[in-house]
């Protein structure tokens, strides 16, 4: 049987929201990892899904160390720690 690959396009997030996550936060803040444009976004330029490193990395040093521990204070690891998901 032959594998189909799907091919799809994103359309570019309202202007009124970063263009980076489609999601509407203050641009010292982080992406949010959660969101679909950008998750696909990000797996289009780096062939593998975002961590909640990668959508602090924009971030200044205060502001990624206090989304980290807020993070882990939620049982949810960051960085080198964080489980990715299996490559297809």
């Amino acid at each position: 049987m032959e594998e189909h690959k799907a091919r799809f396009m994103l359309l570019p997030p309202k202007p009124d929201v970063c263009q980076e996550c489609a999601t509407k936060h203050d641009p010292l803040l982080p992406h949010n990892r959660d969101s679909l444009y950008y998750q696909y976004a990000f797996y289009a330029k780096a062939g593998r899904w975002p961590t909640w490193a990668d959508a602090m990395e924009h971030c200044p040093p205060e502001i990624k160390e206090a989304w980290t521990q807020e993070l882990e204070d939620r049982g949810i690891e960051v960085g080198e720690k964080e489980s990715k998901l299996p490559e297809s």
